[in-house]
């Protein structure tokens, strides 16, 4: 008789920890197949490490066929969910077709970037949810810099030195923050090279957000603290203020002031991948309705968690759970638990989780964190922040160590590749994992990343 089979969609936060768990769990008694677009599981806390310089890209990117025994990888990006037959489809990296069957599926498909209905932002805009981006952004911004210090045309050189983030929410701040130390650095480099930026000015950097403040989902004392910091390095922080359009040379503000700029990066937000939509089934702002054991209703071989699925919050009847790193991990260890369960392994349980806390990483020393709601800044908040990461990063501890100590000690390297071109990672794409290649359609496949 073949064993049960349990397939994971999907391995970000959620579907790396139910992996991780499972195998522990059954020890090879069932058959566990983890299908994702690449082979590594993707810490997105500290990407924009990586587009700054800080941090190589292989350093958070840990390799899942190294660190989860007895998970069966499979390549391919999930375009189709049949519950009848109890069947995904895929789409492997080479562009062919497949199938598996289930007899427990866990959809942790993650989210992608928000989109909103402004002129020229889908064309003009790049997001920040996937490597190929936070390639992307370095290759830019170095790549600006460059030109910048060699163009004769001062008002070319302003525009190409000017960097514009929408969304002043935990990834826009990071970005900003990080962003700003790095060009900073590029420009000085450049400048006692003898090619200096126009005046030996720095680089300009905005911070967007309709929102009235900084952060404005975490404690206003964090808030507060991450603004004092943007603004002492030199970033300038418009609360109550977005873009009204963006054009190949700029981007036009609500207050009717045109800002010249090459660079438009956008982080208002995520919103859950759309193969969820797709399946038809109950949602909630397109995230897949479950109960508070993860399973689907009317579909009790169905689990979801991570972004793509509304959970119940416990703690705060009538709510879901924010679509946060710290409940994804949570979530795949439990729906692990709830599915160990309906083969008689222990007893099922609802989930339930009070945050711990924030960490904000505002670059160099500096980071705002509230452990247990404790308000902390400075180097203290960043010697907690880089703990935190540590302990959480399922691997390349060692490395990580390394490369921030070599950041503390030596200049960043200033090249840019140009392996990520800016036709490979559209903002609209389904698919932020991945570049888009040059026979790249639509239905090739959905993101993967929860």
């Amino acid at each position: 008789m073949s064993r049960s089979r349990i397939v994971i969609v999907g391995a970000g936060f959620a579907g790396y920890r139910a992996a991780r768990t499972l195998s522990r769990r059954f020890r090879g008694a069932a058959e566990i197949v983890l299908v994702n677009p690449n082979d590594y599981f993707l810490y997105l806390p500290l990407l924009p490490e990586v587009s700054a310089g800080v941090l190589e890209p292989r350093r958070v990117s840990v390799s899942l066929a190294g660190t989860l025994r007895d998970v069966r990888l499979v390549l391919g990006e999930v375009n189709g969910v049949d519950l009848a037959s109890r069947k995904i489809t895929y789409v492997d990296p080479e562009g062919t077709g497949g199938e598996l069957r289930y007899d427990r599926l866990v959809l942790t498909v993650g989210s992608v970037n928000k989109l909103l209905p402004i002129p020229g932002v889908a064309e003009h805009a790049h997001g920040f949810r996937g490597m190929p981006e936070a390639l992307y952004l370095r290759d830019h911004m170095t790549r600006q810099i460059a030109m910048a210090a060699s163009s004769e045309d001062p008002a070319e050189a302003d525009a190409r030195c000017t960097f514009v983030v929408v969304g002043a929410g935990y990834t826009g701040t990071e970005v900003a923050a990080h962003g700003k130390l790095f060009t900073d650095s590029l420009a000085k480099q450049h400048r006692r090279s003898g090619n200096g930026l126009r005046g030996d000015r720095l680089p300009r950097w905005m911070l967007l957000d309709i929102a009235p403040r900084v952060l404005p989902e975490l404690d206003e004392r964090l808030s507060r603290t991450a603004h004092q910091v943007l603004t002492r390095r030199g970033v300038e922080v418009r609360t109550g203020m977005s873009v009204k359009e963006a054009t190949k040379d700029g981007v036009l503000l609500d207050d009717g002031e045109f800002i010249n700029t090459h660079s438009l990066i956008w982080c208002v937000g995520v919103r859950p991948d759309p193969l969820i939509e797709e399946m038809g089934l109950p949602s909630e702002k397109g995230r897949l309705c479950v109960d508070e054991y993860l399973q689907v209703p009317g579909h009790p071989e169905v689990y979801a968690c991570g972004d793509a699925a509304a959970v119940p919050d416990l703690t705060r009847p009538g709510q879901y759970t924010p679509m946060t790193g710290q409940h994804a991990v949570r979530q795949g260890k439990a729906v692990a638990h709830n599915i160990a369960a309906s083969y008689g392994y222990g007893e099922r349980r609802p989930y339930k989780h009070n945050d711990l806390g924030f960490t904000v990483d505002l670059g160099g020393v500096q980071a705002a964190a509230n452990p247990l709601g404790v308000p902390l800044s400075g180097p203290v908040a960043n010697a907690l922040t880089r703990a935190y990461h540590l302990l959480a990063l399922p691997g390349n501890r060692v490395r990580v160590a390394a490369d921030w100590l070599m950041d503390a000690v030596l200049p960043r390297q200033a090249v840019q590749l140009g392996l990520v071109r800016s036709w490979s990672v559209p903002l609209e794409s389904a698919s932020p994992e991945l570049a888009r290649s040059p026979g790249w359609s639509s239905g090739s496949g959905r993101a993967s990343e929860g």
